[in-house]
Parts: structure tokens; C-alpha cells; sequence
């Protein structure tokens, strides 16, 4: 490995966004260049500080902090290119990343969580898997199997019920070119035109619910609650129902932020709604990580939930290791991010699907490159429905450039994206 370049992309968000405790307003893209296995490979990822480190520590500090930990690891990221990038990034994110983080947050008098240090990570392991499928000539995800990889997944997992079985074996034959595509609907996000105040930013892009579902046609609609407050969170996913009951969508998911300690709070939203607003309820496809995301610390049974609907660990799974042990504790889906590394995620993957969990892929809000891996893998591994894009809801201005070469992938249009012109080797950008 010969070159290496990080650099970060400020972006500010037209409307703000909440979720949790937290309203973010601006973010920073780390972009990494680097030269590995004979080719350049590239990597984006959104630095989205206030979902992989809540707390009450100030916003800044906390993204300088991340933003550190990216310029030691344009430094320190050295895996071994003698190794496929799955076996080299599995080394990597086992052996180094969590003697970097120790000694980064000792000198630093500071304690980053470890999902913010894979967030910090991912740019750079994306940009290695693509490096590897443009040195062999081969888009990314035709890399993922016996022909390339030097281990098979029971080498990962430890496991012989993965003797002989690759990523490349759990991906859906055939790859669409079209997936439904979901939209975010925030905390502070206007559900109605009647809603607006004059304050709203007149830019050319809707501010509302109602105009996105009308512009976008969209199908399927996240809705992001408190976790704290059941009433405003019961009413929320009654108000949003109905908005989407009349416009004919198909889906929707509560995402409570892992800010609920008992299953009894989302138990009971539920069983109120299925009595109260049953054309509501049956519109629930999954309910999105209510319990607090340090999994280990927090073992909470969740089969009563998962009973109601499929409960899919979003902040919770780190890797597949931490999937295990949430389908033991009664999680029943993963929502895979490639913020925690695409070999993360890939092996995630894996391990689910062959336990018969449920899939979703979920955004980070992202733009320009990082949308592109993002949506692939969606589309590669297969979902309970489609992909999350927000990112032309909250900076849609930040990817004009990659939108005049995949119009398709950062213009919603009805209810779907069109994967049909990321081409060619790696990831096609």
C-alpha cells in the first residue's frame, strides 16, 4: 500500500433532523482515497455523531473527536493485502480497531463508543473492498465468493454449519434493478401543508409529508419517535398512518431510537393501535431498535414484542457476534448500515439469513459515493422491503454531481430507486 488521503466534506442539512435526544443540523462526510491491492479504492461515509454517540457531551466536541480518530486511522489502517478484503477487514476490525480505539480514548481522556469508531472506519474499509474488485476488473459484489475469498464463512463464524458457504451464497438471484425506497419522517417534520409556519426553507423541494409522498409516490414511510413520551409517540403513528392510509402506502416502521427500557411501553403502543386503528397496525412491517443499543449491558427479553411484529437490532448490531446474541434475546430481523463496515455488515448478513432472520438495509443519511454501496447492498442480500434514503430529504443539493450519473439513485420517483446505471468494477460509482 502506497497512498492514502482522508478528507472531510462539510455538509448542512436544509431542515433538521431529529431523533432521540438529538437534533442534528449539519454533518461531516469522511471521504477516503486510498491505494491497495494495485488499484485506488474510495469510500464515503456520513460521520452521524449524534446516532453512533449519544450524549451530553456538545456536538462539536464529539465530532472532533471523530474526526481525529479518522486522521489516525489515514495513519494506522494497514490491513494486509496478502488477504482478500473480507478476511483482511475481519482481522483488521477484530485485532487493531479496538487496540486503536483503547489507546486513542486513554491519550484522549475520552471514551468514543466503538460504534462511532466504526463509523470512523468504514470509509476506509469500504474503499478497500473497492480497491480489491477494481484490481480485479469485477464489481465489488462479484468478488464475495471461493474464487476470491481465501476463507470460507465457517472461518468467520467458527462455526461448520458455514463449511464451503461465501457471502456470495446468500445474495438473491436475480439482483433487481429497482427497489422500494422508504423516507424518514422526523421528529420535527411537518405532516401537512397546513402545518407550515413561513419559516419553511422555499428551495424547490418539499417540506411536507404529504408533498413528499406526492412527489416521490412513496410507499414506505419510517417514522421516528421518543422512546420517552408513549402519547406523543402513539399519536405520531396514528397521525402518520392515516396521512399514509390516504395515499395508499404500503408500509411503515416505528424507529423508537433505543431509548425504551421495558417492552411493556412498545407492547402497549401496539396492542392500543391494533385495537384503536387496526388499518394502521397492518401496516406496521417491523418495529426498528426500542431498546438501548449497548446490547451486553442491557440483555432485555424482547420475545413478547418480536411476537406482535418482527423487531429488527439496528445501533445494536455491531457485527454478527452481537446479531447472535440478539436473536437468543428474541430480536427476529437486522437492519444492516454499511456505516459498521460493508465486511461487517456483509457478515451480518450471512449469520441472519442463515437463521432465518429478516433483512432491512438502513441509511445514515447518505449522500453522494456513500449512498452507492449503500443501496447495493440492499439490493445483493435481500430485505424485508427495499432501502432507506433520506438523504434528498435533509441535503439533496450535496449529491448533484453523482445525481447527472445515476439519476435514478438520488431522484425518488415513484416510490422506488433505479440501481440499473451503477455499473462497471468495484462499486460502479
Amino acid at each position: 500500500m502506497t497512498g492514502m488521503e482522508v478528507r472531510f466534506i462539510p455538509v448542512k442539512m436544509r431542515l433538521p433532523l431529529k431523533f432521540g435526544a438529538e437534533t442534528i443540523e449539519s454533518i461531516q462526510i469522511a471521504h477516503v482515497e486510498l491505494e491497495a491491492y494495485g488499484a485506488r479504492g474510495i469510500g464515503e461515509t456520513p460521520l452521524s455523531v449524534g446516532w453512533s454517540w449519544p450524549s451530553d457531551l456538545s456536538f462539536l466536541f464529539r465530532e472532533g473527536v471523530m474526526l481525529d480518530f479518522c486522521r489516525l486511522l489515514a495513519a494506522e489502517y494497514r490491513p494486509d493485502e496478502t488477504l482478500d478484503p473480507m478476511s483482511a477487514g475481519y482481522v483488521f476490525l477484530n485485532e487493531k480497531l479496538p487496540e486503536l480505539l483503547a489507546r486513542f480514548n486513554r491519550e484522549r481522556q475520552v471514551e468514543m463508543p466503538h460504534l462511532a469508531a466504526l463509523i470512523c472506519t468504514s470509509a476506509f474499509d469500504i474503499a478497500w473492498h473497492d480497491a480489491f474488485a477494481k484490481s480485479r476488473r469485477l464489481p465489488a459484489f462479484e468478488t464475495y465468493g471461493p474464487d476470491f475469498m481465501q476463507h470460507d464463512l465457517a472461518w468467520f463464524f467458527d462455526d461448520p454449519k458455514f463449511a464451503g458457504k461465501y457471502p456470495q451464497d446468500y445474495f438473491v438471484k436475480p439482483v433487481p434493478d429497482r427497489i422500494p425506497v422508504w423516507h424518514l419522517v422526523g421528529g420535527k417534520d411537518l405532516l401537512l401543508e397546513s402545518e407550515r409556519t413561513g419559516k419553511e426553507p422555499e428551495d424547490g423541494y418539499p417540506v411536507s409529508l404529504e408533498k413528499w409522498i406526492e412527489r416521490d409516490g412513496l410507499k414506505c414511510l419510517k417514522i421516528k419517535l421518543t422512546g420517552r413520551d408513549a402519547e406523543w409517540d402513539y399519536d405520531r403513528m396514528v397521525r402518520v398512518g392515516k396521512i399514509a392510509l390516504r395515499y395508499g402506502c404500503e408500509a411503515l416502521s416505528p424507529d423508537f431510537n433505543c431509548l425504551v427500557r421495558e417492552p411493556a411501553y412498545v407492547n402497549d403502543i401496539l396492542d392500543r393501535l391494533k385495537a384503536a386503528e387496526p388499518a394502521v397496525y397492518d401496516l406496521l412491517l417491523y418495529v426498528e431498535q426500542p431498546f438501548p443499543y449497548d446490547l451486553e449491558a442491557n440483555r432485555i427479553d424482547v420475545h413478547s414484542c418480536s411476537a406482535r411484529k418482527p423487531l429488527f437490532m439496528d445501533e445494536s448490531a455491531h457485527d454478527w457476534k452481537l446479531v447472535k446474541m440478539g436473536y437468543e434475546l428474541g430480536w427476529n430481523g437486522v437492519a444492516l448500515k454499511v456505516c459498521k463496515t460493508m465486511t461487517g455488515a456483509l457478515l451480518s448478513a450471512c449469520w441472519a439469513k442463515e437463521h432465518g432472520m429478516l433483512l432491512m438495509v438502513q441509511d445514515l443519511t447518505n449522500p453522494m459515493l456513500a449512498t452507492i454501496p449503500h443501496v447495493l447492498l440492499a439490493a445483493q442480500v435481500g430485505t424485508i422491503k427495499g432501502v432507506e434514503c433520506n438523504a434528498p430529504q435533509f441535503y439533496p443539493t450535496a449529491s448533484l454531481a453523482d445525481e447527472k450519473i445515476h439519476p435514478g439513485l438520488y431522484e425518488r420517483r415513484n416510490g422506488v430507486v433505479d440501481l440499473s446505471t451503477v455499473k462497471g468494477p468495484g462499486f460502479g460509482y
